[in-house]
């Protein structure tokens, strides 16, 4: 394969750097990823992929609630980082795997197939600018299968140390999780009050609060019926969002309000703050070794 020309030396007055303009992959020039990897801090950055989805999440919520709430939780994270930390952030890819809500006019959705090249293709990228570690930070549910196998796919074939989180997955403190029910965090799990809430704290203007409802969620029937199916761990469904409700969402939408949805953003950011503190910390070599 024929290789790349080389990047043309830097002038006498550009000192290896020791930290990057910012902390937006898009915003720099590819004669400072030249010095970054030169000078060492490429192998020790960690690189941020965002994925999130535009889909419906019914009648009260615009089809950017993904997008939105990942992006709210990652500036959130953002501002409580060292600047001595090397954290840059791709270019969101806000397009994701949503099949399971096609059935909803608006719904935008890759095939599991594309979805999978695209991202492996942006993490060679990275490993080609010398960046050794990948972080996968999702805000859909329906990515975490994808995501997996990604990140598989990125260590065996560029050598990346690559995890993939979930915001919703990040552990909150209990003064939070209290905020709302043990229901409505188990079953109100796409447009319920969680989601709403936040919402209603980064983007107020988008939600129609006249149209929220408490739906409930067929899987509560099956919790009450089936000892196995309904437990939630020993069976999985391959579902569409209306096996769950007719209305393309569950949970108790009408019970949102903004400062639970504040606490949540706040929580979730420096639980991903602290999370990109210890990938920073984990040494770019540990793959090597396995």
């Amino acid at each position: 394969m024929p290789q790349p020309p080389s990047s043309p030396p830097l002038p006498p007055s550009t000192s290896p750097c020791s930290s990057y303009s910012s902390r937006f992959w898009a915003e720099l020039s590819t004669r400072e990823f030249a010095a970054a990897r030169e000078a060492g801090l490429a192998a020790r950055t960690v690189a941020v992929l965002p994925v999130t989805a535009i889909e419906q999440h019914g009648p009260h919520l615009p089809l950017n609630v993904d997008a939105l709430l990942l992006q709210g939780v990652l500036d959130a994270a953002l501002a409580q980082l060292p600047q001595s930390l090397p954290v840059l952030v791709l270019p969101p890819q806000d397009i994701g795997l949503s099949t399971e809500h096609l059935s909803y006019p608006g719904t935008l959705t890759l095939a599991p197939a594309t979805l999978l090249a695209l991202w492996t293709e942006l993490g060679a990228c990275v490993a080609r600018a010398g960046v050794k570690k990948l972080l996968l930070l999702n805000g859909h549910g329906g990515n975490v299968a994808p995501m997996d196998i990604a990140a598989r796919e990125l260590r065996q074939r560029c050598g990346l140390l690559t995890y993939s989180a979930s915001w919703f997955s990040l552990p909150l403190p209990d003064a939070v999780q209290q905020r709302f029910s043990a229901q409505e965090h188990r079953f109100g799990i796409h447009g319920g009050e969680i989601e709403t809430s936040m919402m209603l704290h980064l983007a107020p203007q988008l939600v129609r609060m006249e149209c929220a409802q408490h739906w409930r969620s067929s899987s509560q029937d099956r919790v009450e019926r089936y000892a196995i199916l309904g437990n939630g761990r020993s069976a999985k469904m391959g579902w569409a969002i209306e096996d769950y409700h007719p209305a393309g969402a569950v949970g108790n939408a009408a019970g949102a309000t903004a400062d639970a949805g504040r606490a949540v953003v706040e929580a979730a950011g420096q639980a991903l703050a602290k999370l990109l503190q210890e990938l920073g910390d984990l040494p770019p070599l540990a793959l090597e070794t396995g």
